[in-house]
Protein backbone atom coordinates (compact mmCIF):
# COMPACT_ATOMS: atom_id res chain seq x y z
CA UNK A 1 0.00 0.00 0.00
CA UNK A 2 1.45 3.39 -0.99
CA UNK A 3 -1.33 5.81 0.02
CA UNK A 4 -3.92 5.94 2.80
CA UNK A 5 -6.85 8.30 3.30
CA UNK A 6 -8.29 8.30 6.82
CA UNK A 7 -10.91 10.07 8.96
CA UNK A 8 -13.23 10.57 6.01
CA UNK A 9 -16.96 10.36 5.56
CA UNK A 10 -17.00 8.12 2.51
CA UNK A 11 -20.07 7.55 0.36
CA UNK A 12 -18.74 4.80 -1.85
CA UNK A 13 -21.61 4.46 -4.39
CA UNK A 14 -21.06 0.71 -3.90
CA UNK A 15 -24.37 -0.73 -2.70
CA UNK A 16 -22.64 -3.67 -1.00
CA UNK A 17 -20.62 -1.29 1.22
CA UNK A 18 -22.21 2.17 1.00
CA UNK A 19 -20.31 3.87 3.86
CA UNK A 20 -16.67 3.74 4.93
CA UNK A 21 -14.14 5.72 6.92
CA UNK A 22 -10.83 5.13 5.18
CA UNK A 23 -9.23 3.71 2.03
CA UNK A 24 -5.87 2.21 1.18
CA UNK A 25 -4.41 2.57 -2.31
CA UNK A 26 -1.69 0.70 -4.14
CA UNK A 27 -0.57 1.15 -7.75
CA UNK A 28 -3.50 3.46 -8.45
CA UNK A 29 -6.25 1.13 -7.19
CA UNK A 30 -8.18 0.65 -3.97
CA UNK A 31 -6.82 -2.26 -1.93
CA UNK A 32 -8.69 -1.58 1.32
CA UNK A 33 -12.03 0.15 1.95
CA UNK A 34 -13.18 0.18 5.54
CA UNK A 35 -12.38 1.68 8.93
CA UNK A 36 -9.33 3.67 9.99
CA UNK A 37 -8.10 0.65 11.90
CA UNK A 38 -8.46 -1.69 8.92
CA UNK A 39 -6.56 0.64 6.63
CA UNK A 40 -3.83 1.67 9.08
CA UNK A 41 -3.21 -1.98 9.96
CA UNK A 42 -1.88 -2.41 6.42
CA UNK A 43 -0.01 0.91 6.31
CA UNK A 44 3.51 -0.50 6.44
CA UNK A 45 6.65 1.41 5.55
CA UNK A 46 6.90 4.83 3.90
CA UNK A 47 3.39 5.68 2.67
CA UNK A 48 1.54 8.95 2.13
CA UNK A 49 -1.35 9.53 4.53
CA UNK A 50 -4.11 12.09 3.98
CA UNK A 51 -6.21 12.93 7.07
CA UNK A 52 -9.51 14.38 5.86
CA UNK A 53 -10.67 15.34 9.37
CA UNK A 54 -14.26 14.31 8.71
CA UNK A 55 -14.71 15.71 5.21
CA UNK A 56 -16.77 13.98 2.54
CA UNK A 57 -14.99 11.66 0.11
CA UNK A 58 -16.76 10.53 -3.08
CA UNK A 59 -15.76 8.69 -6.25
CA UNK A 60 -14.42 11.12 -8.84
CA UNK A 61 -17.14 12.76 -10.92
CA UNK A 62 -17.63 11.66 -14.52
CA UNK A 63 -19.15 14.21 -16.93
CA UNK A 64 -21.10 11.99 -19.31
CA UNK A 65 -21.26 14.51 -22.16
CA UNK A 66 -19.18 17.61 -22.82
CA UNK A 67 -16.62 19.05 -25.25
CA UNK A 68 -13.20 19.22 -23.59
CA UNK A 69 -11.28 20.71 -26.50
CA UNK A 70 -14.15 23.09 -27.25
CA UNK A 71 -14.10 24.24 -23.63
CA UNK A 72 -10.35 24.72 -23.65
CA UNK A 73 -10.62 26.62 -26.91
CA UNK A 74 -13.35 28.83 -25.45
CA UNK A 75 -10.94 29.87 -22.68
CA UNK A 76 -8.91 31.62 -25.40
CA UNK A 77 -11.98 33.41 -26.81
CA UNK A 78 -14.01 36.49 -25.94
CA UNK A 79 -16.43 35.37 -23.22
CA UNK A 80 -19.90 36.76 -23.92
CA UNK A 81 -21.85 34.80 -21.31
CA UNK A 82 -22.61 37.86 -19.21
CA UNK A 83 -23.77 40.15 -22.03
CA UNK A 84 -27.22 41.66 -21.60
CA UNK A 85 -27.61 43.37 -24.97
CA UNK A 86 -26.17 43.65 -28.45
CA UNK A 87 -24.55 46.89 -27.30
CA UNK A 88 -22.76 44.90 -24.57
CA UNK A 89 -21.42 42.54 -27.24
CA UNK A 90 -20.14 45.44 -29.34
CA UNK A 91 -18.38 47.12 -26.41
CA UNK A 92 -16.84 43.90 -25.07
CA UNK A 93 -15.59 42.89 -28.51
CA UNK A 94 -14.04 46.32 -29.16
CA UNK A 95 -12.24 46.13 -25.80
CA UNK A 96 -11.13 42.55 -26.47
CA UNK A 97 -9.48 43.55 -29.76
CA UNK A 98 -7.65 46.41 -28.02
CA UNK A 99 -6.58 44.38 -24.97
CA UNK A 100 -5.34 41.43 -27.05
CA UNK A 101 -3.85 43.76 -29.68
CA UNK A 102 -5.41 41.67 -32.45
CA UNK A 103 -3.99 42.80 -35.77
CA UNK A 104 -6.22 43.67 -38.73
CA UNK A 105 -7.04 40.61 -40.81
CA UNK A 106 -6.77 38.25 -37.80
CA UNK A 107 -9.89 36.44 -36.58
CA UNK A 108 -11.80 37.62 -33.53
CA UNK A 109 -13.61 34.67 -31.93
CA UNK A 110 -16.15 34.74 -29.11
CA UNK A 111 -18.76 32.53 -27.52
CA UNK A 112 -21.55 32.62 -24.97
CA UNK A 113 -24.14 35.23 -26.02
CA UNK A 114 -27.78 34.33 -25.45
CA UNK A 115 -30.42 36.64 -26.89
CA UNK A 116 -32.99 35.46 -24.33
CA UNK A 117 -30.93 37.24 -21.66
CA UNK A 118 -30.90 40.53 -23.60
CA UNK A 119 -32.75 43.43 -22.02
CA UNK A 120 -34.91 45.23 -24.55
CA UNK A 121 -34.27 44.11 -28.12
CA UNK A 122 -33.79 40.34 -27.68
CA UNK A 123 -33.06 39.42 -31.28
CA UNK A 124 -30.00 37.64 -32.66
CA UNK A 125 -27.10 40.00 -33.44
CA UNK A 126 -26.24 40.18 -37.15
CA UNK A 127 -23.48 41.25 -39.56
CA UNK A 128 -24.41 44.91 -39.31
CA UNK A 129 -24.08 44.86 -35.52
CA UNK A 130 -20.69 43.16 -35.76
CA UNK A 131 -19.53 45.58 -38.48
CA UNK A 132 -19.75 48.27 -35.78
CA UNK A 133 -16.99 46.37 -33.96
CA UNK A 134 -14.70 46.12 -36.98
CA UNK A 135 -14.75 45.73 -40.72
CA UNK A 136 -11.01 45.00 -40.81
CA UNK A 137 -11.11 41.85 -38.64
CA UNK A 138 -13.17 38.78 -39.53
CA UNK A 139 -15.41 38.20 -36.48
CA UNK A 140 -17.34 35.08 -35.44
CA UNK A 141 -19.41 35.00 -32.24
CA UNK A 142 -21.09 31.72 -31.33
CA UNK A 143 -24.32 31.49 -29.35
CA UNK A 144 -24.07 29.76 -25.94
CA UNK A 145 -25.74 26.61 -27.29
CA UNK A 146 -23.17 26.19 -30.05
CA UNK A 147 -25.87 25.73 -32.71
CA UNK A 148 -25.83 29.30 -34.07
CA UNK A 149 -23.06 31.76 -34.87
CA UNK A 150 -23.06 35.30 -36.19
CA UNK A 151 -20.32 36.88 -38.31
CA UNK A 152 -19.47 40.28 -39.74
CA UNK A 153 -19.12 41.34 -43.37
CA UNK A 154 -15.37 40.61 -43.45
CA UNK A 155 -16.00 37.00 -42.43
CA UNK A 156 -18.75 36.67 -45.06
CA UNK A 157 -16.32 37.99 -47.66
CA UNK A 158 -13.65 35.45 -46.69
CA UNK A 159 -16.23 32.63 -46.72
CA UNK A 160 -17.52 33.71 -50.13
CA UNK A 161 -21.12 33.91 -48.88
CA UNK A 162 -23.22 36.15 -51.12
CA UNK A 163 -26.90 36.68 -51.89
CA UNK A 164 -26.82 33.92 -54.52
CA UNK A 165 -24.98 31.37 -52.33
CA UNK A 166 -26.79 28.05 -51.91
CA UNK A 167 -28.10 26.82 -48.58
CA UNK A 168 -26.65 23.63 -47.08
CA UNK A 169 -28.53 20.46 -46.20
CA UNK A 170 -29.33 20.22 -42.49
CA UNK A 171 -28.53 23.88 -41.88
CA UNK A 172 -29.41 27.43 -42.84
CA UNK A 173 -28.00 30.95 -43.06
CA UNK A 174 -30.39 33.89 -42.72
CA UNK A 175 -31.02 36.58 -45.32
CA UNK A 176 -32.48 40.05 -44.90
CA UNK A 177 -35.52 41.40 -46.80
CA UNK A 178 -33.30 42.34 -49.74
CA UNK A 179 -31.94 38.78 -49.95
CA UNK A 180 -28.52 39.65 -48.55
CA UNK A 181 -26.90 37.28 -46.02
CA UNK A 182 -27.46 38.54 -42.47
CA UNK A 183 -24.39 36.81 -41.05
CA UNK A 184 -26.46 34.36 -38.97
CA UNK A 185 -25.62 30.66 -39.46
CA UNK A 186 -27.49 27.70 -38.00
CA UNK A 187 -26.61 23.99 -37.58
CA UNK A 188 -24.71 22.47 -40.55
CA UNK A 189 -24.28 25.94 -42.07
CA UNK A 190 -21.85 26.77 -39.25
CA UNK A 191 -19.11 24.94 -41.13
CA UNK A 192 -19.32 27.45 -43.97
CA UNK A 193 -17.58 29.74 -41.49
CA UNK A 194 -15.67 27.33 -39.25
CA UNK A 195 -13.95 25.64 -42.21
CA UNK A 196 -12.10 28.83 -43.15
CA UNK A 197 -10.80 29.72 -39.66
CA UNK A 198 -7.09 28.84 -39.24
CA UNK A 199 -6.60 25.65 -37.21
CA UNK A 200 -4.22 25.21 -34.25
CA UNK A 201 -1.26 22.86 -34.71
CA UNK A 202 -0.86 19.64 -32.73
CA UNK A 203 1.10 21.28 -29.90
CA UNK A 204 -1.48 24.04 -29.55
CA UNK A 205 -4.25 21.43 -29.47
CA UNK A 206 -2.49 19.56 -26.66
CA UNK A 207 -1.96 22.76 -24.66
CA UNK A 208 -5.66 23.61 -25.00
CA UNK A 209 -6.68 20.12 -23.79
CA UNK A 210 -4.29 20.27 -20.82
CA UNK A 211 -5.66 23.62 -19.64
CA UNK A 212 -9.24 22.33 -19.89
CA UNK A 213 -8.31 19.14 -18.00
CA UNK A 214 -6.71 21.13 -15.19
CA UNK A 215 -9.90 23.15 -14.81
CA UNK A 216 -11.97 19.95 -14.82
CA UNK A 217 -9.84 18.53 -11.99
CA UNK A 218 -10.57 21.66 -9.96
CA UNK A 219 -14.27 20.77 -10.15
CA UNK A 220 -13.80 17.18 -8.95
CA UNK A 221 -13.85 15.56 -12.37
CA UNK A 222 -11.64 12.54 -12.98
CA UNK A 223 -13.40 11.29 -16.14
CA UNK A 224 -15.11 13.00 -19.05
CA UNK A 225 -17.00 11.68 -22.05
CA UNK A 226 -16.05 14.27 -24.59
CA UNK A 227 -17.07 15.06 -28.17
CA UNK A 228 -13.99 16.46 -29.92
CA UNK A 229 -13.35 14.82 -33.29
CA UNK A 230 -15.08 17.47 -35.42
CA UNK A 231 -14.09 20.42 -33.24
CA UNK A 232 -11.61 21.30 -36.01
CA UNK A 233 -13.82 21.47 -39.14
CA UNK A 234 -11.98 20.41 -42.27
CA UNK A 235 -9.31 18.62 -40.20
CA UNK A 236 -9.09 14.82 -40.07
CA UNK A 237 -10.50 13.15 -36.96
CA UNK A 238 -7.09 11.48 -36.66
CA UNK A 239 -5.50 14.77 -35.57
CA UNK A 240 -7.51 14.91 -32.34
CA UNK A 241 -6.94 11.22 -31.62
CA UNK A 242 -3.20 11.76 -32.15
CA UNK A 243 -3.18 14.72 -29.71
CA UNK A 244 -4.89 12.70 -26.97
CA UNK A 245 -2.66 9.66 -27.51
CA UNK A 246 0.49 11.79 -27.28
CA UNK A 247 -0.73 13.45 -24.08
CA UNK A 248 -1.49 10.02 -22.60
CA UNK A 249 1.84 8.53 -23.64
CA UNK A 250 3.74 11.46 -22.13
CA UNK A 251 1.82 11.15 -18.83
CA UNK A 252 0.27 14.61 -19.17
CA UNK A 253 -3.42 13.61 -19.07
CA UNK A 254 -5.01 14.30 -15.69
CA UNK A 255 -8.45 13.11 -16.82
CA UNK A 256 -9.70 9.77 -18.08
CA UNK A 257 -11.06 10.35 -21.58
CA UNK A 258 -13.91 8.47 -23.27
CA UNK A 259 -14.17 10.03 -26.71
CA UNK A 260 -17.68 10.38 -28.15
CA UNK A 261 -16.68 10.13 -31.80
CA UNK A 262 -18.55 12.73 -33.83
CA UNK A 263 -18.30 11.42 -37.40
CA UNK A 264 -21.15 13.13 -39.18
CA UNK A 265 -20.77 11.62 -42.66
CA UNK A 266 -21.08 7.98 -43.67
CA UNK A 267 -17.86 8.03 -45.69
CA UNK A 268 -15.92 9.26 -42.65
CA UNK A 269 -17.52 6.64 -40.40
CA UNK A 270 -16.64 3.90 -42.88
CA UNK A 271 -13.05 5.16 -43.02
CA UNK A 272 -12.91 5.21 -39.19
CA UNK A 273 -13.98 1.56 -39.07
CA UNK A 274 -11.61 0.56 -41.89
CA UNK A 275 -8.71 2.18 -40.01
CA UNK A 276 -9.33 -0.28 -37.17
CA UNK A 277 -10.91 2.15 -34.71
CA UNK A 278 -13.87 0.96 -32.63
CA UNK A 279 -15.74 1.51 -29.36
CA UNK A 280 -13.29 0.42 -26.65
CA UNK A 281 -10.11 1.18 -28.62
CA UNK A 282 -7.52 2.37 -26.09
CA UNK A 283 -7.15 1.89 -22.35
CA UNK A 284 -8.43 3.23 -19.03
CA UNK A 285 -6.79 6.64 -19.61
CA UNK A 286 -7.81 7.33 -23.21
CA UNK A 287 -10.47 5.30 -24.99
CA UNK A 288 -12.63 5.73 -28.08
CA UNK A 289 -16.32 5.42 -27.29
CA UNK A 290 -19.56 5.66 -29.26
CA UNK A 291 -20.37 7.12 -32.64
CA UNK A 292 -21.74 10.57 -31.77
CA UNK A 293 -24.39 12.01 -34.08
CA UNK A 294 -26.05 15.44 -34.02
CA UNK A 295 -29.65 14.94 -35.10
CA UNK A 296 -31.10 18.38 -34.28
CA UNK A 297 -30.28 21.72 -32.69
CA UNK A 298 -31.14 23.52 -29.46
CA UNK A 299 -34.32 24.71 -27.78
CA UNK A 300 -32.97 28.22 -27.16
CA UNK A 301 -32.15 28.73 -30.84
CA UNK A 302 -35.46 27.12 -31.92
CA UNK A 303 -33.54 24.56 -33.98
CA UNK A 304 -34.48 21.54 -31.83
CA UNK A 305 -36.67 19.33 -34.04
CA UNK A 306 -40.25 19.17 -32.72
CA UNK A 307 -43.24 17.08 -33.76
CA UNK A 308 -45.41 20.19 -33.60
CA UNK A 309 -44.53 23.80 -34.41
CA UNK A 310 -42.98 26.03 -31.76
CA UNK A 311 -45.65 27.74 -29.70
CA UNK A 312 -43.80 31.05 -30.09
CA UNK A 313 -42.89 30.53 -33.78
CA UNK A 314 -45.72 28.64 -35.46
CA UNK A 315 -43.97 28.51 -38.84
CA UNK A 316 -41.05 26.56 -37.39
CA UNK A 317 -40.61 22.93 -36.27
CA UNK A 318 -36.82 23.14 -35.92
CA UNK A 319 -34.07 21.49 -37.95
CA UNK A 320 -33.19 17.84 -38.45
CA UNK A 321 -29.64 17.41 -39.71
CA UNK A 322 -30.41 14.02 -41.31
CA UNK A 323 -33.29 12.43 -43.15
CA UNK A 324 -34.62 9.26 -41.54
CA UNK A 325 -32.88 7.20 -44.23
CA UNK A 326 -29.53 8.92 -43.66
CA UNK A 327 -29.78 8.44 -39.91
CA UNK A 328 -30.79 4.78 -40.37
CA UNK A 329 -27.71 4.13 -42.49
CA UNK A 330 -25.29 5.74 -40.04
CA UNK A 331 -26.82 3.95 -37.06
CA UNK A 332 -26.91 0.61 -38.86
CA UNK A 333 -23.29 0.90 -40.03
CA UNK A 334 -22.00 1.72 -36.54
CA UNK A 335 -24.19 -0.86 -34.79
CA UNK A 336 -23.17 -3.65 -37.19
CA UNK A 337 -19.52 -2.77 -36.62
CA UNK A 338 -20.02 -3.29 -32.88
CA UNK A 339 -19.94 0.40 -32.06
CA UNK A 340 -21.95 2.10 -29.36
CA UNK A 341 -24.17 5.07 -30.31
CA UNK A 342 -24.70 8.47 -28.67
CA UNK A 343 -27.27 10.57 -30.55
CA UNK A 344 -27.89 14.24 -29.74
CA UNK A 345 -31.68 14.72 -29.46
CA UNK A 346 -33.29 17.72 -27.81
CA UNK A 347 -36.63 17.83 -29.61
CA UNK A 348 -39.21 15.04 -29.54
CA UNK A 349 -39.18 14.62 -33.35
CA UNK A 350 -35.42 14.07 -33.29
CA UNK A 351 -35.84 11.51 -30.50
CA UNK A 352 -38.52 9.58 -32.39
CA UNK A 353 -36.19 9.44 -35.40
CA UNK A 354 -33.28 8.22 -33.28
CA UNK A 355 -35.33 5.51 -31.59
CA UNK A 356 -36.66 4.42 -34.97
CA UNK A 357 -33.09 4.00 -36.26
CA UNK A 358 -31.91 2.16 -33.14
CA UNK A 359 -34.95 -0.12 -33.17
CA UNK A 360 -34.34 -1.06 -36.81
CA UNK A 361 -30.67 -1.79 -36.13
CA UNK A 362 -31.52 -4.00 -33.14
CA UNK A 363 -34.26 -5.80 -35.05
CA UNK A 364 -31.87 -6.68 -37.87
CA UNK A 365 -28.86 -7.46 -35.66
CA UNK A 366 -29.75 -7.86 -31.99
CA UNK A 367 -27.02 -7.12 -29.44
CA UNK A 368 -27.71 -7.73 -25.77
CA UNK A 369 -25.51 -5.12 -24.07
CA UNK A 370 -25.28 -2.35 -26.66
CA UNK A 371 -25.50 0.62 -24.27
CA UNK A 372 -26.67 2.95 -27.04
CA UNK A 373 -27.65 6.37 -25.74
CA UNK A 374 -29.54 9.58 -26.35
CA UNK A 375 -27.80 12.82 -25.40
CA UNK A 376 -29.92 15.61 -23.81
CA UNK A 377 -33.37 13.91 -23.89
CA UNK A 378 -35.21 17.16 -23.12
CA UNK A 379 -38.60 17.28 -24.87
CA UNK A 380 -40.13 13.90 -24.02
CA UNK A 381 -43.58 12.34 -23.80
CA UNK A 382 -44.89 9.09 -22.31
CA UNK A 383 -44.11 7.01 -25.38
CA UNK A 384 -40.55 8.30 -25.65
CA UNK A 385 -39.93 7.62 -21.96
CA UNK A 386 -41.18 4.07 -22.46
CA UNK A 387 -38.81 3.66 -25.43
CA UNK A 388 -35.77 4.35 -23.24
CA UNK A 389 -36.66 1.39 -21.05
CA UNK A 390 -37.92 -0.88 -23.85
CA UNK A 391 -34.77 -0.49 -25.96
CA UNK A 392 -32.42 -0.21 -22.93
CA UNK A 393 -31.12 3.14 -24.13
CA UNK A 394 -29.05 5.30 -21.77
CA UNK A 395 -30.08 8.92 -21.16
CA UNK A 396 -27.28 11.48 -20.94
CA UNK A 397 -28.89 14.35 -19.03
CA UNK A 398 -27.70 17.85 -18.13
CA UNK A 399 -29.63 19.12 -15.07
CA UNK A 400 -27.83 22.47 -15.32
CA UNK A 401 -29.86 23.14 -18.48
CA UNK A 402 -32.81 23.86 -16.17
CA UNK A 403 -31.15 27.10 -15.07
CA UNK A 404 -31.97 28.62 -18.47
CA UNK A 405 -34.55 26.31 -20.00
CA UNK A 406 -37.16 26.50 -17.24
CA UNK A 407 -37.61 30.15 -18.23
CA UNK A 408 -38.27 29.43 -21.92
CA UNK A 409 -39.67 25.91 -22.28
CA UNK A 410 -43.33 26.83 -21.78
CA UNK A 411 -43.03 29.68 -24.28
CA UNK A 412 -41.31 27.40 -26.79
CA UNK A 413 -43.59 24.34 -26.62
CA UNK A 414 -46.62 25.26 -24.47
CA UNK A 415 -47.43 24.50 -20.85
CA UNK A 416 -49.00 21.06 -21.42
CA UNK A 417 -45.98 19.62 -23.25
CA UNK A 418 -43.53 21.39 -20.92
CA UNK A 419 -44.98 19.46 -17.98
CA UNK A 420 -43.44 16.25 -19.37
CA UNK A 421 -39.93 17.55 -19.99
CA UNK A 422 -36.58 16.97 -18.25
CA UNK A 423 -38.12 13.85 -16.74
CA UNK A 424 -35.18 12.70 -14.62
CA UNK A 425 -37.07 11.04 -11.75
CA UNK A 426 -39.44 9.24 -14.11
CA UNK A 427 -36.46 7.78 -15.94
CA UNK A 428 -34.78 6.60 -12.73
CA UNK A 429 -38.00 5.11 -11.35
CA UNK A 430 -38.55 3.13 -14.55
CA UNK A 431 -35.04 1.68 -14.47
CA UNK A 432 -33.47 3.77 -17.22
CA UNK A 433 -29.69 4.20 -16.89
CA UNK A 434 -28.74 7.87 -16.78
CA UNK A 435 -25.46 9.75 -16.71
CA UNK A 436 -25.06 13.37 -15.59
CA UNK A 437 -23.11 15.91 -17.59
CA UNK A 438 -22.91 19.59 -18.43
CA UNK A 439 -22.47 19.82 -22.23
CA UNK A 440 -19.68 22.31 -21.42
CA UNK A 441 -18.95 24.84 -22.89
CA UNK A 442 -22.70 25.21 -23.50
CA UNK A 443 -22.88 25.38 -19.69
CA UNK A 444 -20.09 25.69 -17.13
CA UNK A 445 -18.11 22.55 -16.30
CA UNK A 446 -18.92 23.02 -12.61
CA UNK A 447 -20.26 19.97 -10.78
CA UNK A 448 -22.02 21.50 -7.77
CA UNK A 449 -24.47 23.68 -9.77
CA UNK A 450 -25.33 20.59 -11.83
CA UNK A 451 -26.18 18.58 -8.70
CA UNK A 452 -28.06 21.56 -7.23
CA UNK A 453 -30.30 21.85 -10.31
CA UNK A 454 -30.96 18.09 -10.29
CA UNK A 455 -32.17 18.04 -6.68
CA UNK A 456 -33.96 21.43 -6.51
CA UNK A 457 -35.28 21.87 -10.09
CA UNK A 458 -34.53 25.59 -9.62
CA UNK A 459 -32.35 28.05 -11.47
CA UNK A 460 -29.13 29.25 -9.84
CA UNK A 461 -31.02 32.19 -8.34
CA UNK A 462 -33.47 29.92 -6.48
CA UNK A 463 -36.40 30.31 -8.88
CA UNK A 464 -39.13 29.05 -8.86
CA UNK A 465 -39.75 28.59 -5.17
CA UNK A 466 -41.16 25.06 -5.44
CA UNK A 467 -39.02 23.99 -8.38
CA UNK A 468 -39.91 23.42 -12.04
CA UNK A 469 -41.93 20.20 -12.45
CA UNK A 470 -40.91 19.36 -8.87
CA UNK A 471 -42.11 15.76 -9.18
CA UNK A 472 -39.00 15.18 -11.29
CA UNK A 473 -36.55 16.17 -8.53
CA UNK A 474 -33.97 13.51 -7.73
CA UNK A 475 -32.18 12.94 -4.43
CA UNK A 476 -28.58 13.92 -3.72
CA UNK A 477 -27.74 10.21 -3.56
CA UNK A 478 -29.27 9.65 -7.01
CA UNK A 479 -27.48 12.67 -8.45
CA UNK A 480 -24.08 11.57 -7.14
CA UNK A 481 -24.62 7.94 -8.15
CA UNK A 482 -25.45 8.92 -11.70
CA UNK A 483 -22.56 11.41 -11.80
CA UNK A 484 -20.22 8.53 -10.93
CA UNK A 485 -21.55 5.00 -11.49
CA UNK A 486 -24.04 6.19 -14.11
CA UNK A 487 -21.25 7.71 -16.17
CA UNK A 488 -19.06 4.64 -15.72
CA UNK A 489 -21.89 2.40 -16.95
CA UNK A 490 -22.33 4.58 -20.05
CA UNK A 491 -18.69 3.93 -21.01
CA UNK A 492 -18.70 0.18 -20.22
CA UNK A 493 -16.37 0.94 -17.30
CA UNK A 494 -18.57 0.32 -14.26
CA UNK A 495 -16.32 -2.66 -13.46
CA UNK A 496 -13.22 -0.44 -13.03
CA UNK A 497 -14.47 2.95 -11.78
CA UNK A 498 -17.49 4.89 -10.55
CA UNK A 499 -17.43 3.61 -6.96
CA UNK A 500 -14.94 3.32 -4.11
CA UNK A 501 -14.55 -0.44 -4.26
CA UNK A 502 -11.55 -2.71 -3.74
CA UNK A 503 -9.92 -3.37 -7.10
CA UNK A 504 -11.27 -0.26 -8.83
CA UNK A 505 -9.28 2.79 -9.93
CA UNK A 506 -8.63 5.16 -7.04
CA UNK A 507 -10.34 8.22 -8.53
CA UNK A 508 -11.79 10.42 -5.77
CA UNK A 509 -12.99 13.89 -4.85
CA UNK A 510 -12.99 15.58 -1.44
CA UNK A 511 -15.69 18.21 -0.82
CA UNK A 512 -15.59 21.08 1.66
CA UNK A 513 -19.01 20.15 3.09
CA UNK A 514 -21.19 17.07 3.26
CA UNK A 515 -23.78 17.56 0.50
CA UNK A 516 -25.89 14.72 1.96
CA UNK A 517 -26.44 16.65 5.20
CA UNK A 518 -26.79 20.31 4.19
CA UNK A 519 -29.84 22.04 2.74
CA UNK A 520 -29.97 21.50 -1.06
CA UNK A 521 -29.76 25.26 -1.68
CA UNK A 522 -26.38 25.27 0.08
CA UNK A 523 -24.88 22.83 -2.45
CA UNK A 524 -24.00 25.81 -4.65
CA UNK A 525 -21.58 27.02 -1.96
CA UNK A 526 -19.68 23.72 -1.65
CA UNK A 527 -16.08 23.67 -2.91
CA UNK A 528 -13.90 20.89 -4.25
CA UNK A 529 -10.96 20.58 -1.86
CA UNK A 530 -9.00 17.77 -3.50
CA UNK A 531 -9.16 15.56 -6.57
CA UNK A 532 -7.27 12.27 -6.92
CA UNK A 533 -6.68 10.36 -10.15
CA UNK A 534 -5.48 6.81 -9.60
CA UNK A 535 -4.51 7.77 -6.05
CA UNK A 536 -2.42 10.72 -7.30
CA UNK A 537 -3.37 14.20 -6.10
CA UNK A 538 -4.12 16.26 -9.22
CA UNK A 539 -5.88 19.20 -7.54
CA UNK A 540 -5.63 20.74 -4.07
CA UNK A 541 -7.66 23.90 -3.48
CA UNK A 542 -5.39 25.27 -0.75
CA UNK A 543 -2.31 24.78 -2.92
CA UNK A 544 -3.64 25.98 -6.25
CA UNK A 545 -4.07 29.52 -7.45
CA UNK A 546 -5.18 28.48 -10.92
CA UNK A 547 -8.90 28.41 -10.41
Amino acid sequence: MDTAIINAKIHTMDKSQPIAEAVGIENGRFVVVGSNEEVLAQAKGNIEIFDLMGRLLLPGFNDSHMHLFGFGNSLQMLNLSDTKSIEDIVIKAENFIKEKDIKEGKWVKGRGWNHDYFIGDNRFPNRYDLDRISTKHPIVLTRACGHVCVVNSKALELAGIKRDSEQVEGGHFDRDEAGEPLGIFRENALNLIYNIIPKPDINEIKAIIKEAATYANSKGLTSVQTDDLEQLPGESYKTMIKAYKELHESGELTLRIYEQCLLSRLTVLEDFIEQGFYTGYGDECFKLGPLKLLSDGSLGARTAALCEAYADDTSNKGITTYTQEELDRLVETAHNAGMQLAIHCIGDRAMYMAFDSIEKALRNNYREDHRHSIVHCQITDELLLEKFKELQVIAHIQPIFLHYDLHIVEDRIGREKAAKTYAFKTMINSGVHIGLGTDCPVEALDTMPNIYCAVTRKDLNGYPEGGFNPQERITVEEAVYNYTMGGAYASFEDNIKGSITVGKLADMVVLSENIFEIQPEKILEVKVDMTFLGGRLVFHRNKSGSY
